[in-house]
């Protein structure tokens, strides 16, 4: 009996939900990958279920996201979401075998992460970047979160207060999968945190369980983070890219030069592969060669 799209779809949505737990950001990045997949066969084959699916199929998706222009990193994004979609239909017993043979997805460049320079990180400057009061203890905290921790914007806008441990001087971060870490945090930060909390609790009637809050009192969402912390390094980098991102990779990067073990990075920023750090590496090289330049009679 043919099985529509659909339903394998929200099945397997549904999945990553309520079993695999992954948060609201990661599964809508599946559905749109497959739900453009699903629109894509319907146009080019007119196919509305999934055992007439092949790999030419497949194939021809893939070509016409490249005649897009979409980048080789996207692709692999939206190859990786068919592969798990096939992967779950398959160990369901939907499917017999996973329509993706000899699929290649186009190779990606390697890229170096972006990072800040130690010497250009004061947050003391923040004061005068910010007009608004909150504005500016806001953008305090996501930077100096984001920096010393390591954390990612999804696991920044979640924090809760529970989080904060002040007598252990740690927090304790959920991250991918509703994997759990600690992080330390100095206790200058601590100190912040908790004139942070003081000033919440002055300023707004209810707040909620979550750390960080918005000029109005409610709960953090990414596109305001983007924009304080876009805002703080648009004023001390000339880098491209500004990202909360960018921040996390700096946390890694200077980890590393200040001579930190791979190993122990990889847990800090909840990698769930060392492969995943080693890219922070290269950095470290560049600044090897940079001190072996200056340093070596012979350089």
């Amino acid at each position: 009996m043919p099985v529509p799209l659909s339903t394998t779809i929200t099945a397997f949505l549904n999945y990553l939900k309520f079993e695999k737990r992954y948060s609201q950001h990661t599964s809508t990045s599946y559905q749109n990958d497959l739900e453009q997949f699903q629109a894509y066969l319907f146009t080019q084959y007119e196919i509305e279920n999934i055992e007439e699916i092949n790999s030419l199929m497949v194939r021809g998706w893939l070509v016409e996201l490249m005649d897009d222009k979409l980048s080789p990193t996207s692709i692999h994004r939206k190859l990786s979401a068919l592969r798990s979609y096939f992967k779950f239909q398959l160990k369901k017993g939907v499917l017999q075998k996973i329509p993706l043979d000899n699929i290649q997805a186009p190779k990606k460049s390697k890229r170096l992460p972006s990072f800040v320079k130690e010497s250009d990180l004061n947050i003391n400057e923040i004061e005068s970047s910010n007009k608004l009061s909150w504005d500016r203890l806001n953008t305090t905290l996501i930077i100096e979160l984001l920096y010393v921790t390591g954390m990612r914007l999804s696991e920044l806008v979640n924090l809760k207060n529970s989080q904060i441990d002040f007598h252990k001087c740690q927090v304790k971060i959920v991250g991918k999968g509703n994997k759990e870490r600690i992080i330390p945090i100095p206790p200058t930060l601590l100190k912040e945190i908790k004139q942070y909390q003081s000033a919440k609790q002055l300023e707004f009637e209810d707040t909620s369980e979550c750390l960080l809050v918005t000029t109005s009192g409610k709960k953090l969402y990414t596109k305001y983070v983007y924009r304080q912390v876009k805002s703080y390094l648009g004023n001390i980098s000339t880098l491209d890219k500004k990202s909360p991102h960018v921040l996390r990779h700096s946390f890694a990067t200077h980890l590393l030069n200040h001579g930190a073990e791979l190993n122990a990075v990889k847990e800090l920023l909840g990698h769930s592969s060392l492969a995943s750090t080693q890219i922070y590496t290269h950095n470290t090289i560049e600044k090897i060669k940079n001190v072996y330049q200056k340093a070596h009679p012979k350089a």
